[in-house]
């Protein structure tokens, strides 16, 4: 690699590595504070808040990239202008093409990073994370159920159970779910089992009772069924959250694109759906290059100004975000229509064409016009 490339290079290198850190910090923290309220308030230790944190700096990293990439590119091409070492490259020969070759290998360079996050790191940490929120759910759960007290796992739920069997069964359970003023229910039973399945702990009701509660017109009306089996998501009451299921995004790429019929039938999605999710991987890197590429060409475009080349960062800044909008555009209308996935790598597309667009413009001769006498 030639020397100039490399000077250029090593300066992207050196503020995408800052930018990325402030920028996932910033992101990181955030994300956490809501995490941290949850798991604090279901009595987990540090330890556990710390691991699921870490969990989720794959996501976080991805996502923020792509954004490091470009104020990195930006923020080292004004200071290559404002020190006027731009301009010495150019009076030495180096058009806007040629200087674009570092910054484009800087770009892949991002792009090969988010690659291996959006298809490695972040399927396993989301698996990992999903998997330990099951079993924090049923070890919050095994904390509610002691036997000869009332006990208040949620607000508006009141669980009684008279003692446990020596084989693990619940022995005349009492649940009241009045969280819903409009339908309160009453189960009573003889016997209950908690039982472990994709989405959370379940109790299973054995020989008891359901009263449901509800306003009408001349009164309250209280309607009675009668079960043999009756089964009741604790998992989703105890741990705080909705009954969780496996995603698409805790699997990996190949077995989406193959639609392996083990990953529909843990998710309950369809093929289609698997396949766009797969997508949506495969076009997220492109967005790097595309990324650092408008941070450069659009600083190129103009000539010298006293006040700087801030209007051109601006017309940047206003691409990318035309860019992302297209990019979210895209993912909505393909979640509406699996079918229509080839929309996903659209945006990247225009933003090629974007990028190209630029330099062509800073690579037009400009000089004095000629006057027509």
């Amino acid at each position: 690699m030639p020397r100039i490339d490399r000077y250029i290079l090593g300066q992207l290198l050196t503020l995408f590595g800052f930018f990325a850190l402030v920028l996932v910090s910033v992101y990181w923290i955030n994300r956490a504070v809501s995490l941290f309220d949850d798991l604090l308030n279901d009595g987990q230790t540090a330890l556990v808040v710390l691991e699921f944190t870490a969990l989720t700096l794959p996501l976080v990293i991805s996502v923020v990239l792509p954004v490091a990439a470009f104020a990195a590119t930006a923020y080292g091409t004004n200071r290559l202008a404002g020190e006027s070492e731009l301009v010495a490259m150019q009076s030495a020969g180096l058009g806007p093409w040629r200087l674009a070759r570092p910054v484009l290998i800087f770009g892949i360079f991002v792009g090969v990073m988010v690659a291996v996050l959006v298809h490695g790191l972040v399927p396993m940490a989301r698996a990992r994370l999903a998997d330990r929120s099951a079993e924090i759910a049923e070890n919050v759960t095994a904390q509610f159920l002691r036997p000869g007290s009332f006990q208040y796992p949620a607000r508006g739920v009141t669980l009684f159970i008279r003692d446990v069997a020596g084989d693990g069964r619940l022995l005349d359970l009492f649940i009241e779910d009045s969280r819903d003023r409009a339908d309160q229910v009453t189960y009573t039973a003889q016997e209950a089992l908690v039982v472990r399945n994709d989405t959370g702990p379940v109790l299973i009701l054995l020989e008891g009772m359901a009263q449901n509660l509800r306003p009408g017109p001349d009164g309250p009306v209280l309607s009675v069924t009668r079960f043999d089996e009756f089964s009741y998501d604790v998992g989703a009451m105890f741990a705080g959250g909705g009954s969780r299921g496996r995603d698409l995004r805790d699997f990996g790429t190949l077995a989406l694109l193959q639609a392996d019929p083990a990953v529909l039938e843990a998710t309950g999605a369809t093929a289609a759906d698997a396949q766009r999710e797969a997508h949506e991987r495969l076009a997220q890197p492109l967005l790097s290059p595309i990324a650092a590429m408008l941070g450069f060409a659009t600083l190129l475009i103009g000539g010298f100004s006293r006040f700087g080349v801030w209007r051109q960062v601006g017309w940047a800044t206003l691409s990318l975000i035309a860019v992302q909008f297209l990019t979210n555009a895209a993912a909505n209308q393909v979640g509406r229509d699996a079918a229509l996935w080839p929309l996903l790598y659209l945006p990247a597309v225009l933003g090629a064409g974007l990028c190209l667009s630029f330099l062509w413009l800073a690579a037009r001769p400009r000089g004095p016009r000629e006057v027509a006498r």
